[in-house]
């Protein structure tokens, strides 16, 4: 093992369990792209600034490249033994450069450069689940689109309620996934603020260009607090609870999946490729995809509370508990992406089975309301035609009828209001494309959905 950059201060070589568990290179050598585009961006403002010579900066940062060059190539491999990305990437540019490389350091700390380092790696991760979140909700739309008279049951406590169609259902996913967007957004917009230059938590003496560092490597603006700059990891976290709330969203969509292909409710049939059977059930076929991502949800909310936790603590302003912030927000980033880059071919090439949805409708009594509202309509007050339609439904359940099938004397019977209409306005047809306000189940309601929702979509992504 090298050399520590920190061992002018002490008297004994590190016990090597210490090195172990000290060492992140590990799990922050994803970042080593970052690492150098941060250092090109240093090593360009110290040579403009005269802080190190013109020539010397040059010969940084034509060693930088070499070496990002020669790790994308797969001709440099990262030293297990390094302590971090950071100093893998000095180390070797000082072997290959000689001392011109131990300037690059010059007016900053591993605490900026690390703060820098995480805030691209997430700029550039952000776009990415941006992107699929997007192809999700565009996947949803198309579907929609296709099922606009697909008539289902819509449910409350898991009980059938009220007549919706698959359009209508589908398309309250869509609302969930550009509020994901949104917030997505939002993160990104406190993530592309630039900290280097805080050093390690007083800024520096040098007579640096923070803004030029700024410019170069795309930042709205820089920190304006160099203990803030080193210490905050809000962005982390706000990152980590965006994408706890997506998998939120994927989870209920998946719950609803698992329940939808069980022949208890049979409304769609995953595509083989997206399914799997069991090891001695041979009619099995499982939708364990969308039980993964239930599960997988537990996974990132756990990475939400490990940041959380992690930060609760923490005086201004570096401490090493704050290394824990990569593993937590790279596992969450790759769970997400994981599943949406699963559960999107999934939901395309799903077989909605509409005869199903509008069997399960016809039971229930779910057009109870708008027999309500039909005697309303004419006249009643709401409360009475509440109890009268209550009292129809103990009826029909007594003569194992439904409301469609009553006759017309029971309905007579109970109010004289009823006539024949009555049959029209609770068929389940009727009942849904009646519910024509917005943000309602009626296909020209939901069509205006899917127009705003496409108009959304663009003004997001």
């Amino acid at each position: 093992m090298g050399t520590k950059m920190w061992a002018g201060r002490f008297t004994k070589e590190t016990d090597e369990r210490v090195n172990d568990f000290n060492s992140s290179i590990s799990f922050d050598a994803r970042m080593y792209k970052q690492d150098i585009e941060g250092s090109v961006a240093h090593a360009t403002m110290l040579g403009e600034c005269g802080i190190i010579e013109k020539a010397e900066s040059e010969k940084i940062i034509q060693g930088l490249k070499g070496i990002l060059a020669d790790i994308e190539s797969g001709k440099l491999q990262f030293d297990p033994t390094a302590e971090d990305i950071h100093m893998f990437n000095e180390a070797e540019l000082t072997a290959r450069i000689g001392d011109a490389g131990k300037r690059l350091h010059t007016a900053r700390s591993r605490n900026d450069q690390v703060a820098l380092d995480i805030r691209m790696y997430l700029r550039d991760e952000i776009p990415v689940i941006k992107k699929l979140t997007a192809e999700l909700a565009e996947t949803l739309m198309r579907l929609a689109e296709k099922n606009l008279t697909t008539v289902m049951p819509g449910y409350t406590h898991l009980q059938r309620a009220q007549p919706i169609t698959f359009a209508h259902h589908l398309m309250a996913y869509v609302q969930m996934l550009l509020r994901d967007l949104g917030r997505l957004n939002d993160t990104y917009k406190r993530t592309n603020i630039m900290p280097l230059g805080s050093g390690a938590l007083a800024s520096t003496t040098y007579p640096i260009n923070r803004q030029r560092v700024c410019d170069l490597l795309g930042f709205d603006e820089i920190t304006q607090n160099s203990l803030d700059g080193v210490s905050d990891r809000d962005f982390c976290i706000e990152l980590a609870s965006a994408l706890s709330v997506l998998m939120m969203h994927l989870s209920r969509f998946s719950e609803e999946i698992v329940l939808w292909c069980s022949w208890e409710f049979k409304f769609i049939e995953l595509d083989d490729a997206y399914a799997t059977g069991s090891s001695i059930m041979p009619q099995k076929k499982n939708p364990d995809v969308t039980e993964l991502i239930r599960g997988k949800t537990g996974r990132v909310y756990g990475d939400l509370t490990t940041l959380l936790t992690m930060m609760k603590g923490l005086s201004l302003a570096y401490n090493k508990d704050m290394q824990e912030d990569k593993e937590a927000v790279f596992d969450a980033i790759d769970t997400t992406k994981l599943c949406l880059t699963t559960f999107i071919p999934m939901i395309d090439t799903m077989k909605v089975i509409p005869e199903n949805m509008r069997a399960a409708a016809a039971k229930g009594f779910i057009n109870a309301t708008d027999c309500a509202d039909y005697l309303v309509k004419k006249g009643l007050p709401f409360r009475d035609a509440y109890k009268i339609t209550g009292t129809l439904v103990h009826t029909c359940i007594e003569k194992g009828l439904t409301l469609e099938t009553l006759p017309i004397e029971e309905y007579k019977a109970l109010c004289d209001t009823f006539d024949e209409d009555v049959y029209e306005a609770i068929s389940l047809e009727t009942c849904v494309m009646q519910r024509k306000a917005a943000g309602g189940p009626a296909p020209e309601s939901v069509k205006a959905q899917i127009e705003y929702s496409k108009k959304a979509l663009e003004a997001l992504k």
